[in-house]
């Protein structure tokens, strides 16, 4: 483990870094981008171009499950559960506000056919831009895009909403669980993970975005199964010798998300284990050979720099382009192969911006609310 002298690791209390899970966030935020702009081309779940890219989510669940727990195991009961709360919301929230500005402001310009912008008042959409901001899900009158997201005017704000939910659990209860209590909860939490995988109709774990066929319930379970794994990963582990760790775990988050989909319309189940196998046993190996490792060189040490200053928000501030160019790949009936440049310039676009915000917004603010509130 090398402590990070990034900008992201100024904000640590006392402990370092684990410097390649850093990158490999990254990684996994630009496995999200690249999902969601295949999405754009999908005519059903079946042919989805990065076809297990939502996994990425699991793999932030289960990170900052471990982080957390190599973080915080050994202070909150001296720290206690507000000071947690408040460097939890520091941390996390600010670019919620940002990515719900962004989203309200982007809406207008969307103008695709499946969203009836000119039927949302600004009334309705400042609500909307509220309820996403305070991280409040949004019903079925106020889901401004019609497709029946929790958070529609930033769709990924779903997995942040989650992500709080597990850390309240967690300083409330979970840290409190021995290490063998803790392995009984994960153990069964990653029983309902794989059964819901298998059964439900989709035969995937991409829930956790929306009210509509469980999928509420889906979200808590990928999170509840992730998260507390995390948190036994930081307990247990124990540091290996690899070489090249950064470059192999990359490539595994890549290669697993990106397989094809395993089993088609016929048997729908058969994808729902392989999704299940990633996130139960696959990830918690990742996690392990990248807190193993060590960056060598200067360019990987570069890379998993820049990667971990901007995975989050990146992960936060893409989704309303990704909008528009749906919007815009719809009202022209395009194909990716038309759409290259494009779809290049959303990425890189949205990295540049991302690293604007933390440069320039995220960093500053999160600097000062500490000094006022920690």
């Amino acid at each position: 483990m090398i402590p990070n002298n990034n900008p992201v690791a100024a904000f640590a209390d006392t402990k370092p870094h684990y410097h390649l899970l850093d990158g490999l966030r990254g990684v996994a935020a630009l496995v999200v981008i690249c999902y969601h702009i295949g999405e754009a081309f999908a005519t059903n779940f079946l042919d989805q171009v990065v076809n297990h890219g939502y996994l990425a989510v699991d793999f932030f669940f289960m990170l900052s499950g471990f982080v957390i727990g190599y973080a915080y195991d050994d202070r909150c009961t001296t720290m206690g559960v507000w000071a947690f709360t408040k460097r939890r919301l520091i941390r996390l929230h600010p670019m919620v506000v940002v990515g719900a500005l962004l989203g309200a402001l982007m809406f207008y310009a969307q103008g695709c056919e499946y969203w009836k912008v000119s039927e949302v008042s600004i009334v309705l959409l400042a609500f909307a831009m509220l309820l996403n901001m305070f991280l409040v899900p949004a019903w079925g009158g106020v889901e401004v895009r019609g497709f029946g997201e929790i958070f529609p005017l930033n769709g990924p704000t779903w997995s942040l909403f989650f992500e709080y939910i597990a850390n309240l659990l967690y300083v409330l209860a979970i840290r409190k669980l021995s290490t063998r209590w803790l392995a009984m909860l994960v153990f069964a939490t990653g029983g309902a993970v794989f059964g819901y995988a298998i059964t439900n109709e989709y035969g995937n774990l991409g829930a956790g975005w929306t009210f509509y066929n469980y999928g509420f319930w889906g979200g808590l379970l990928r999170v509840m199964f992730a998260f507390p794994a995390g948190l036994l990963l930081s307990r247990v582990f124990r540091k290996w010798q690899v070489r090249g760790a950064f470059w192999w775990c990359a490539l595994a988050i890549v290669a697993v998300t990106a397989a094809p989909r395993i089993g088609g319309a016929d048997h729908i189940w058969a994808n729902g284990i392989y999704e299940a196998l990633c996130v139960l046993l696959v990830f918690p190996l990742v996690v392990c050979l990248g807190a193993s490792g060590q960056t060598t060189d200067a360019l990987s040490t570069r890379v998993c720099n820049f990667l971990g200053d901007i995975s989050y928000p990146l992960y936060i501030v893409h989704y309303p382009f990704i909008y528009t160019y749906y919007a815009w790949v719809k009202n022209n009936n395009l194909t990716f192969s038309q759409t290259i440049p494009q779809a290049l310039a959303l990425v890189f676009g949205s990295i540049a911006l991302a690293w604007v915000c933390l440069k320039f917004y995220d960093i500053p603010v999160r600097r000062w609310l500490q000094k006022r509130f920690v």
